[in-house]
């Protein structure tokens, strides 16, 4: 049981069942195994059973997903039957990957009930996907792209809307999707429930918070901007050119058999698993340019806790995948690059460690990656060990880094942008895709390949 103690030191155990949820959702909850909830399933379920509008902050794997998928099944199995292309409640999530594991859990959760949920996304065709819509669904998970595709194709409409739930929010502003999110918002009756979800709440998501939520229950089950106590973190300092033989060196010796790892660009995702291959270390990459098929397949693939052929060792992934990633027993995440925004470390290593397991938190930093590295030091309050790795003590040394609690400055407010308008929905032209903001195309090459030297490494003659 989950012990609460209120303002006065008093004591209360809490179980899914003093959420006042009826016995099929119930049930459904007990099959997974889980009796006891989260501390921000404990905070959150109880304002959004009432009713309330709610802006929860927690970090990555502590059960977000049924903070608002249980009261959402609750509130719509006492309302009335969906229409055709209606829905009753839609999930906004910024990749394919967390669209995919949101319509799971609101599946399991709602096995019992005489609801309809689906999921749309793009990269895929898009008739199957206006087929299901046609009789109506519940629950809608949906990328904010192909939600207003299908809404240009009359294929959804939402006069039979009661609530909303931007999940991970950060994450779809960090991804440019702030003008899709205003134009779903404008298509939206006014009167429905409000449910934001998000690792963390920066300016700019309190700002969108301002036209969105009404009088809000504001709820953080951790610290602004920590890390799970349950993962180890550190640094290898190394010259980035040997950061390929290093990451080989670190799976060889360590004998690791499950490895998320994240580069920074697409691009470089593919060459270090080139890289990997030449060194007979099953990998695979997952990322914006991949279809989503290839990168459904290569997730299930990593996934497999058996050695079958075609099950992948190494997953190397962008920051695509830093959210929506759900991995049973995942001891590893190495940091093959840093990431150029602070807040994107914090995602990338929640991918483990998650659910009260331990985990390991692995950055290869080379001295080019010095303000990165402090900016995230920075952010986390906690300056990471470092630790050499004997045969590849870096020529271009790391700085000593000292922590800086200082507020960052705050930074200058950018001027909207005036949304073109076509009719009363204001769309006009397509939508750009999930996994590519808007202003990158499809396939484009990085013009800066970062120097990395990933040839096969000789062999030592015997």
């Amino acid at each position: 049981m989950l012990v609460i103690r209120d303002t006065k030191g008093l004591l209360t155990l809490m179980s899914f069942t003093t959420f006042g949820l009826s016995a099929p959702i119930l049930n459904a909850v007990a099959e997974q195994g889980y009796d006891t909830p989260t501390p921000i399933q404990s905070k959150a379920i109880p304002p959004a059973m009432q009713g309330k509008d709610v802006m929860a902050a927690a970090q990555t794997g502590t059960g977000k997903t049924a903070s608002f998928a249980l009261p959402i099944l609750e509130k719509l199995s006492k309302g009335k039957p969906v229409e055709a292309n209606q829905v009753r409640a839609l999930v906004l999530a910024p990749t394919r990957e967390l669209a995919a594991q949101v319509a799971d859990s609101i599946a399991t959760y709602g096995k019992h009930l005489p609801l309809r949920s689906a999921v749309v996304y793009g990269g895929v065709k898009i008739n199957p996907q206006m087929m299901k819509l046609r009789k109506g669904v519940d629950i809608l998970v949906a990328t904010p792209g192909r939600l207003l595709d299908l809404y240009q194709q009359n294929a959804v409409k939402f006069k039979q809307l009661e609530v909303l739930v931007l999940d991970e929010a950060d994450r779809m502003l960090d991804m440019g999707f702030i003008n899709d999110i205003r134009k779903i918002l404008a298509l939206l009756p006014k009167q429905r429930q409000n449910l934001m979800f998000s690792a963390t709440f920066s300016d700019d998501i309190r700002s969108l918070a301002k036209g969105l939520v009404n009088h809000p229950v504001e709820i953080s089950a951790s610290p602004r901007n920590t890390t799970a106590t349950t993962i180890r973190q550190w640094v290898h300092p190394v010259d980035k050119k040997q950061k390929p033989a290093l990451l080989t060196e670190l799976i060889h010796h360590n004998k690791w058999e499950k490895v998320l790892v994240f580069t920074k660009t697409k691009k470089g995702a593919n060459q270090l698993v080139k890289y990997l291959h030449n060194e007979s270390i099953k990998a695979a990459a997952i990322h914006g340019d991949k279809s989503q098929a290839v990168r459904t397949k290569t997730l299930a693939d990593f996934k497999r806790t058996d050695a079958k052929k075609g099950s992948v060792k190494i997953l190397v992934a962008t920051d695509v995948a830093a959210r929506g990633l759900d991995i049973e027993q995942l001891p590893q995440v190495v940091n093959f690059d840093l990431p150029i925004v602070a807040e994107d470390y914090i995602h990338r290593i929640g991918r483990t460690g998650r659910a009260g397991m331990k985990g390991q938190a692995i950055s290869l930093v080379s001295a080019d990656e010095f303000k990165q590295l402090t900016d995230i030091e920075r952010l986390i309050k906690q300056l990471l060990p470092r630790k050499l790795v004997d045969g590849f003590e870096p020529n271009h040394n790391v700085p000593e880094s000292t922590l800086d609690l200082r507020p960052p400055k705050p930074k200058k407010p950018k001027k909207p942008k005036k949304l073109k308008t076509a009719g009363k929905t204001g769309l006009k032209g397509k939508p750009h895709s999930e996994g590519n903001p808007p202003g990158k195309k499809l396939g484009t090459k990085n013009k800066k390949p970062g120097g990395l030297n990933l040839q096969p490494r000789k062999k030592p003659s015997s």
